[in-house]
């Protein structure tokens, strides 16, 4: 019932994001430079029936294999077939079939105005709490993708499982979602409007935090986050006691993570060499690396610099022989005043 719910808000209530009653499946974030001028070779249906909150397409693609879930229409999808070029693959997964009628029948055009010879995308239907059925192996993508899909889901463990169970050592998952400060109500949970506007579906952040702890990601990343406004009069009488934030998220398959940031002494020097970033490159919203200078970073930002795909634009030096205790970490009273937030916070 909870997934027919879902199927009938996206497949048959909405014609397309205009329809919308709030603003947390917009995306008010700004656009990167880099994604925004691949927007203009979008399709017009595609984009007309898109419904995100952000723009989960992180940099460093090309040639990588990205899942989307919850693809929908497919825009995300067609974006990151650009950014990975014809020699990457990108897997896009809906259980909505009227949202995926319009991304195959766009497949085609979209290929061809990229210049490529054949498709780099493949649609599949399916649950994103189960993709071992649409044969997603083990240990097969560089980059999980999503766009304001996860909150849907009726169980989120077994979604957060399945992604670190396809994800490669050292790949990323890279999100963006609703989150709420506090706990949503459960009788709010079946509101077929609350649902649809990713709202009663929420993830209290904490929760949030401990789900990926206990599934053994001990440490991730928030990029930014924006307090998302209801205006609408009734949806805020029914939910209004919460506090909803759109956020992109960070996080990546490595096994020697720590559940808090500690200090090794290890430093990080960005080259300068990400296309996109030649003068800085920020990890988070802490972490800011200006081109060619040192920064002593805790020793989980020194895994996630050296043993992922962003390894060829980092020097780090010093290893974990030496402990000097914890890493100094911002004011928790200044992140949680400004809705910001992260598995670790090194300053």
């Amino acid at each position: 019932m909870e997934f027919e719910q879902v199927k009938e808000y996206y497949g048959r209530v909405l014609k397309g994001n205009k329809d919308l009653q709030t603003s947390a499946c917009c995306c008010d974030d700004e656009i990167p430079a880099r994604v925004k001028a691949i927007l203009g070779e979008i399709n017009d249906e595609v984009l007309e029936k898109f419904y995100g909150c952000g723009s989960p397409l992180p940099p460093l693609l090309e040639g990588c294999t990205v899942l989307d879930l919850g693809c929908g229409t497919g825009r995300d999808a067609f974006l990151a077939s650009r950014l990975t070029g014809p020699d990457g693959y990108v897997i896009g997964v809906d259980m909505t079939s009227e949202q995926l009628a319009v991304a195959r029948r766009n497949l085609d055009s979209q290929m061809a105005r990229f210049g490529y010879q054949k498709a780099n995308v493949d649609f599949r239907q399916g649950y994103i709490e189960d993709l071992q059925a649409i044969e997603v192996a083990d240990n097969s993508v560089d980059v999980v993708i999503s766009n304001c899909v996860l909150n849907l889901s009726p169980d989120k463990e077994a979604v957060f499982s399945e992604i670190f169970r396809v994800l490669k050592p050292g790949g990323e998952l890279f999100f963006a979602d609703i989150f709420a400060g506090c706990r949503i109500p459960a009788t709010l949970y079946d509101d077929p409007v609350l649902r649809g506007e990713c709202l009663s579906g929420a993830m209290y952040r904490e929760d949030f935090r401990r789900l990926l702890l206990n599934l053994g990601c001990r440490d991730f990343r928030c990029l930014n986050s924006r307090r998302v406004e209801l205006d609408n009069p009734e949806i805020e009488a029914k939910i209004g006691m919460a506090a909803f934030f759109s956020e992109t998220i960070r996080a990546f398959k490595l096994d020697d993570l720590e559940d808090i940031c500690e200090d090794y002494g290890q430093i990080a020097v960005y080259k300068g060499s990400i296309p996109e970033a030649p003068h800085f490159f920020d990890l988070d919203d802490h972490h800011h690396f200006i081109a060619h200078k040192p920064m002593l970073v805790c020793g989980n930002t020194a895994s996630m610099l050296s043993e992922t795909r962003l390894a060829p634009h980092f020097e780090v030096s010093g290893e974990r022989s030496r402990h000097f205790g914890p890493f100094a970490c911002g004011p928790s009273a200044e992140k949680i005043e400004s809705g910001t937030y992260g598995g670790a916070c090194c300053c």
